[in-house]
């Protein structure tokens, strides 16, 4: 489904009339985080999450610490909700078996940088990971999910867009609200060029990254080919 385009606009009469709405679903989203964990690993756990709706950056992320992990000889696991997919887990992901219709298709692509797992229970999942062998879990999304003791907590956000109009679901982009999210944040890393939430940023521990697209062997030059983005943020795809 399309996100609202008044969600990255500045604050229009949409997001005034939904704003009660963001209020009760942010109260909710800080109750939840606050709870106990009930889970924690006996290794570091690293969750990737971030506080927008979706569009930041998140899977190339883990994927470039997964690779990053695996160069320095670490055994890196990367535990997944698979949303989308039917799978209640926790599974290991073996793109040659399942679908993106049973795991989702996030955990197809980066079953093929790490060993990855599927589990609507993260808690699970991180167990399942721990038992079979990882030194480190990367917790894909997440952030608002207790369920896990965490270890380091990176936000992800798209430079340019940002957070949006800065109101929480269905008012605007954000499952929670900058100051809470932030607040929990151990490192905050802007994905793109522009600069659009240094001073949102003010205070936070940040680090900057840039999408680069990996080459795989395939030549595309003159390729003709239909091209369908179905991610967060497709205008991304498209400007690759």
């Amino acid at each position: 489904m399309r996100e609202p385009r008044f969600w990255y606009d500045p604050p229009s009469w949409q997001s005034l009339l939904l704003r009660p709405i963001g209020w009760l679903y942010g109260a909710l989203t800080k109750a939840r985080v606050a709870k106990r964990p009930e889970f924690s690993a006996d290794i570091p756990v690293v969750c990737i999450g971030n506080i927008n709706a979706g569009g930041t950056g998140k899977t190339p992320t883990a994927i470039a610490i997964a690779e990053r992990l695996a160069d320095w000889g670490v055994a890196v696991h990367i535990v997944s909700r698979g949303y989308g997919g039917n799978e209640t887990g926790p599974v290991n992901v073996d793109s040659g078996r399942h679908t993106a219709q049973q795991v989702g298709d996030e955990p197809l692509l980066l079953s093929e940088f790490a060993s990855t797992w599927v589990s609507k229970d993260r808690a699970a999942g991180v167990r399942a990971a721990q038992d079979a062998g990882a030194d480190v879990v990367l917790l894909d999304d997440g952030f608002q999910n207790p369920a896990v003791r965490k270890d380091i907590s990176i936000v992800v956000v798209d430079a340019q867009r940002g957070f949006g109009n800065g109101h929480v679901i269905p008012a605007g982009p954000l499952r929670e609200s900058v100051l809470d999210g932030l607040g929990r944040a151990d490192i905050v890393l802007t994905i793109g060029d522009a600069l659009a939430t240094e001073l949102q940023l003010d205070g936070h521990p940040t680090t900057h990254g840039r999408l680069v697209p990996l080459p795989t062997g395939m030549t595309w030059k003159g390729l003709r080919v239909l091209a369908f983005a179905g991610i967060g943020n497709p205008s991304k795809f498209f400007a690759t």
